[in-house]
């Protein structure tokens, strides 16, 4: 898996996994005791996802093509987020992660 840094607004630093193979993106963050802290999972041309087999909530940042955010709710174990019209993109980050509707992420150089 690779990785990559996200930063937000109001000082939000992520280092997020990227999934490259198909085998990463169905696993996801299933079979974790937790996010880190400053940690997520990008999922690059992803419009839903869900909880089912994990242990903990995460927050959901559903994101557009200009990685704006359109919506975020922090979503238990065992639901799913269905897919919404203009979502590009969806960033899995710990359930007390900083991130609103509205803010706009950027790529930082490695």
């Amino acid at each position: 898996m690779r990785t990559l840094r996200i930063r937000g607004p109001r000082g939000l630093r992520l280092i997020a996994e990227v999934p490259a193979t198909r085998r990463e993106r169905v696993r996801g963050l299933r079979g974790r005791e937790a996010i880190a802290p400053g940690r997520a999972m990008f999922l690059r041309r992803c419009r839903s996802v869900h909880t089912v087999g994990m242990r903990f909530p995460i927050t959901v940042a559903c994101l557009d093509r200009w990685l704006g955010v359109r919506w975020v709710g922090v979503v238990p174990p065992r639901r799913l987020v269905r897919a919404r019209g203009d979502v590009r993109h969806v960033l899995e980050l710990g359930a007390d992660a900083d991130i609103r509707r509205g803010d706009r992420l950027r790529f930082e150089d490695a």
